[in-house]
């Protein structure tokens, strides 16, 4: 394989936001660079896909958080594949409602690894080739939890909190150097099999569909979501966002109690 190819890097590719990322950004001339914990059939179900509509990908099985995991994912990419010019961090680091007699230093400490160590790790070795290369984008998916505590999300809203500001702290060093670092906070239920299909399961998940999906405007759509990604990716530096809460239009907003008068 080459070495000219410009690669996105997705860390956390599963059936919702993460595969239809590295879709899009493929589509657009980028070489796929899959990751995803566990469930090897499905990521090459995702990579092959991508192959058989006519682009180019590859995937990695490893826990994001284990010593140098990362570190050396992205050392492999650079010398096998090519530059990696957008990377995703998109891994979640929802560990279920725990009130806090129940929430264990282990867990605690899983959620902020996922959501803030993880991303660390990425950036450290990440941005200084960016920097060298004078260009790169990181794009941070991130949640609700990242601007509002509720009640027994004590691990989550901590790591999203963290993710958030550490984005912002990225930005304040990197920005200025050409990289363009932007959080992206996803406010609202996301149609996707991997994640909010897992948590309802087959039979909730398939009616929510039918009741918000689609056309229906209630849920939010990966390949929209993607969409909106490569939009960011595409942003002159005059004008970078740097955050953005993306929610769909039936949906109520995190700071706005009311009730739907929709749902």
């Amino acid at each position: 394989m080459t070495q000219n190819n410009k690669v996105c890097l997705v860390i956390g590719a599963g059936r919702g936001i993460g595969g239809a990322v590295g879709k899009k950004f493929a589509e657009h001339g980028f070489h796929a660079c899959l990751v995803r914990r566990s469930d090897g059939e499905q990521l090459k179900n995702l990579v092959d896909s991508i192959i058989a509509d006519g682009y180019t990908s590859s995937g990695f099985l490893l826990n994001a958080i284990e010593t140098n995991k990362i570190e050396d994912l992205i050392e492999q990419i650079e010398s096998d594949i090519g530059p990696i010019e957008a990377a995703f961090y998109n891994l979640g680091a929802q560990i279920g409602n725990k009130c806090l007699a129940e929430t264990s230093y282990k867990t605690f400490e899983r959620g902020w690894r996922l959501g803030t160590f993880g991303l660390f790790k990425l950036a450290q070795t990440l941005l200084p080739k960016m920097v060298e290369r004078n260009k790169g984008t990181i794009i941070v998916t991130s949640s609700t939890a990242a601007v509002r505590g509720n009640e027994q999300q004590h691990s989550h809203a901590a790591a999203m909190g963290g993710r958030r500001m550490l984005c912002q702290t990225l930005n304040a060093e990197f920005g200025p150097k050409g990289i363009h670092i932007a959080h992206v906070i996803v406010d609202g239920a996301v149609e996707a099999p991997d994640t909010l299909g897992k948590m309802l399961g087959t039979e909730a998940f398939t009616k929510l569909k039918i009741e918000r999906g689609g056309e229906k405007n209630g849920l939010l759509i990966p390949e929209h979501i993607a969409n909106t990604y490569m939009h960011l990716y595409k942003q002159h530096p005059s004008t970078w966002t740097h955050e953005m809460d993306l929610r769909s239009a039936k949906d109520i907003p995190w700071w706005n109690t009311r009730k739907s008068d929709n749902w």
